[in-house]
């Protein structure tokens, strides 16, 4: 079976930033719908009419995977608007019941990234957000979609999709 819309591919693959640094590696397969939101789009470029067994290795700038870090997406909360045990790494959707700050988005993932006694730090931006990636990835399987991961555009959620990074030292799986 050739790679076409929609199907589902089952790959590994190791993911590092432009210098080589690894990110995340996945040596056991995981299962994403192509022609869903499950992969980066120049990704399902290149994997398309491919076949398993197939090997690749792509450079992504910033804007071919999670786009430019955008300063305007932190932002400061009052420590008092958030849990005793708040710390880094923490995530909350949207911003906390009487936030201060204007403009900011509620429908994103915050993440903290700084606790001060008088304030927390929040973010907004993909954790991968400004970074140039380098995959090196396999197609080991692929197979039909159902209508159900059609109907919903995805197999699950997908690496590619994160919303938030791992704790610091942590990959993403």
């Amino acid at each position: 079976m050739d790679i076409s819309s929609p199907c589902v591919v089952k790959l590994i693959w190791t993911l590092s930033d432009a210098q080589g640094q690894l990110i995340d590696e996945l040596s056991e397969p995981v299962e994403f719908l192509f022609g869903g939101d499950d992969l980066l789009p120049k990704v399902e470029e290149v994997i398309t009419g491919q076949t398993v067994g197939f090997e690749a290795q792509l450079h992504l700038e910033p804007e071919q995977a999670f786009g430019d870090y955008n300063s305007d997406l932190v932002c400061f909360e009052e420590r008092s608007l958030f849990p005793e045990a708040v710390e880094p790494g923490m995530q909350f959707e949207g911003l906390p019941e009487g936030a201060a700050t204007d403009g900011m988005p509620d429908d994103l993932i915050y993440t903290v990234t700084e606790v001060y006694p008088s304030h927390v730090v929040l973010d907004a931006n993909h954790p991968l957000a400004g970074m140039a990636l380098r995959i090196q990835l396999k197609v080991v399987d692929i197979r039909a979609a159902t209508d159900k991961e059609v109907e919903a555009g995805t197999v699950g959620e997908s690496p590619f999709a994160v919303v938030s990074g791992p704790p610091p030292g942590e990959p993403l799986h």
